[in-house]
């Protein structure tokens, strides 16, 4: 999943002004039968299976990491272009090629959808939150959900300037998507906020740019006692039968996923559905994944919001996935 998104991140940023154009033909084509692509094709139309071929080398070779399946399932002809259905990683994408075989773009983007996502996006960030001298933030992630660590990125320079003008807890959705090394160190994140609380997020900022092979590196960076949590770990997994239910597959969420029951009486509370979900004073909140955006809906929920507020925070939204960098904002989220 990360190296799909990696995917789509990357041709974004390579093709950004292209593909605005491509689109913006596309819906032309849609809606005025007058109207066609056919001065998009440059050269010589290549074949159904030499597009199929040079897509998939294309991609192989330049957008995702070594050894990522690639799989093109479908090509057809759609508007003078070349519809490519494939997937990448595990994940379905539609993109575009020139039927000429020279120019290849990542998606469509459906217009209407977008106006839609961004007015609820917006709408949802002024929320009528219940005000409190300290609020209250849950945040409910996946660790190894992409949006989830997209968040939590955004989220910790924000703590790191209230500090304890607000109450926080990081919270686990009560299923997993990304396989056992998903529980395992939602665990792990659960048992040094238990008992190291302070820790916490030095831990996080460093497993954010790696993930997994540096947790116990990350450990030591923050000055977590390893000993400790491992000791935790052992506990918090018979306690809540997660490696049980992990092996035991009648079990799991709709056949797909194991459960994760840690925090499981809070997300039937609060009605969590997935990574990300952020609850402030008991109410779930919508916000950006900026640490701007983050502070500026958090501090909307005090009574008398400290001088902290008006701290300049990114209005940037970090990349999705581990790692460092920006990338783009929205409302994705890993969900059944």
């Amino acid at each position: 999943m990360f190296y799909v998104l990696r995917f789509i991140n990357h041709m974004k940023k390579i093709l950004l002004l292209a593909s605005i154009c491509v689109v913006l033909l596309i819906v032309l084509g849609m809606t005025d039968k007058s109207f066609n692509l056919n001065f998009l094709k440059i050269g010589k139309t290549i074949s159904v299976e030499e597009a199929k071929a040079k897509a998939s080398k294309f991609i192989s070779e330049n957008l995702v990491q070594p050894g990522t399946p690639v799989d093109i399932k479908n090509v057809t002809e759609e508007n003078g272009l070349y519809k490519i259905d494939l997937n990448v990683g595990g994940q379905d994408i539609s993109a575009y090629m020139t039927r000429d075989g020279k120019k290849f773009f990542p998606s469509v983007m459906e217009m209407e959808a977008a106006k839609e996502s961004s007015e609820g996006e917006n709408g949802a960030e002024q929320k009528d939150i219940p005000r409190a001298d300290v609020p209250d933030v849950k945040l409910f992630v996946m660790s190894y959900c992409p949006y989830g660590t997209q968040i939590e990125k955004g989220i910790l320079p924000v703590l790191d300037v209230l500090g304890d003008k607000i109450k926080f807890d990081l919270k686990f959705v009560d299923y997993a998507m990304h396989d056992k090394k998903e529980m395992d160190e939602n665990t792990r994140q659960y048992c040094i906020q238990k008992n190291e609380p302070a820790k916490l997020t030095s831990y996080m900022k460093c497993f954010l740019k790696k993930g997994q092979g540096t947790e116990e590196a990350c450990l030591g960076e923050a000055g977590a006692n390893s000993a400790q949590v491992a000791s935790c770990v052992k506990a918090a997994d018979a306690e809540f039968k997660i490696t049980e239910n992990y092996n035991n597959k009648s079990t799991w969420n709709s056949g797909q996923y194991p459960p994760y029951n840690i925090d499981k009486e809070e997300n039937e509370k609060y009605g969590v559905q997935g990574s990300p979900t952020l609850v402030i004073n008991e109410t779930e909140a919508k916000s950006g994944r900026d640490s701007a955006s983050l502070l500026r809906t958090i501090c909307g929920a005090f009574n008398n919001p400290p001088e902290e507020c008006n701290a300049q925070l990114s209005s940037a939204s970090p990349a999705a996935g581990f790692g460092e960098g920006t990338g783009s904002g929205g409302s994705a989220s890993c969900e059944n």
